[in-house]
Order: C-alpha cells, then sequence, then structure tokens
C-alpha cells in the first residue's frame, strides 16, 4: 500500500488523473495507479521509487511503463521534472501556487517554502534590469547548522 491508498479510496479519481482526464489522455489502469502515487506523494520521488509505490499497488506494472507514463505526465504539463542535482530526476505534481525548494544536501529531503520578500526581490530585481518577470525558479542547496560546533 501507498501512503494513505486503501481499496475504499481507489475509486475516488485523484487530481492528476482528473487533470489527464480534462486533456483528454487515455487512462489505463496502469497510468491510474501511477497518477494516484504522483498525486499522493508528499515528497519528490524519483522514477525507481514511483515504480516501487505503483508496483506494491499492482505488480503488473513494469518500470518502462512508470518511465512512459511520467514523460507522458510531463509533457502534458501535469507533472514537473527537478534536477536537484543529484544525478537523477525527481518528480512532484505541478502545484497550484509557487513554491521554491531547499536541499539539505546531507539526507536529500527537499523542503518547498515560500518567502514573500524573495518573491518581491526577485520582482524588483528584473525590473531594474528592464525587464517583467514571468517566472522563476529558486533551489536552495544547505547543509543543517550545527548547534555545537567546536
Amino acid at each position: 500500500m501507498i501512503m494513505g491508498m486503501t481499496h475504499d479510496n481507489r475509486n475516488t479519481r485523484s487530481r492528476l488523473e482528473q487533470l489527464c482526464e480534462a486533456r483528454g489522455m487515455r487512462m489505463t489502469e496502469q497510468r491510474r495507479v501511477i497518477a494516484r502515487v504522483l498525486s499522493e506523494a508528499i515528497d519528490h520521488p524519483d522514477v525507481e521509487e514511483v515504480y516501487r509505490r505503483a508496483a506494491s499497488v499492482d505488480e503488473g506494472i513494469s518500470l518502462s511503463t512508470v518511465y512512459r507514463t511520467v514523460r507522458l505526465f510531463e509533457e502534458a504539463g501535469i507533472l514537473e521534472r527537478h534536477d536537484f542535482g543529484e544525478g537523477r530526476a525527481r518528480y512532484e505534481k505541478v502545484a497550484s501556487e509557487h513554491h521554491d525548494h531547499l536541499i539539505d544536501l546531507e539526507t536529500g529531503d527537499v523542503i518547498e517554502f515560500r518567502n514573500e520578500e524573495i518573491e518581491r526581490l526577485q520582482e524588483r530585481v528584473a525590473r531594474e534590469l528592464g525587464y517583467r518577470l514571468v517566472g522563476h525558479k529558486l533551489e536552495l542547496y544547505a547543509t543543517p547548522l550545527k548547534k555545537n560546533r567546536q
């Protein structure tokens, strides 16, 4: 079982399934499982982790099916691909609200955040350079502060 997925809510369409259907995408049962796995992910899984979670629901799902489906979802604009410098792509559903990422280099954890001061600064920098900001991506790479440094 994947996080929070029970037999009862398998009949409920996930947000990604709804987006796929709205774009006219044919939804096989395996695509539905992959869409549910991605919809319920609270982390930023790579394809192999998506595969592990999907295969725990439907053992007939192959890794190549997951790769093809993730690429299809990305091309449809419902899934966002990230490269956090680990040599592997990680994914998240396209967010309804903008956020940035802080990547913990020791653990690989990805922390989503939004900071209005940073948002205003980016707007100001673009304006000062003679541009109107239409989008951006901010990734901070960090290590935890040590409390008792000697």
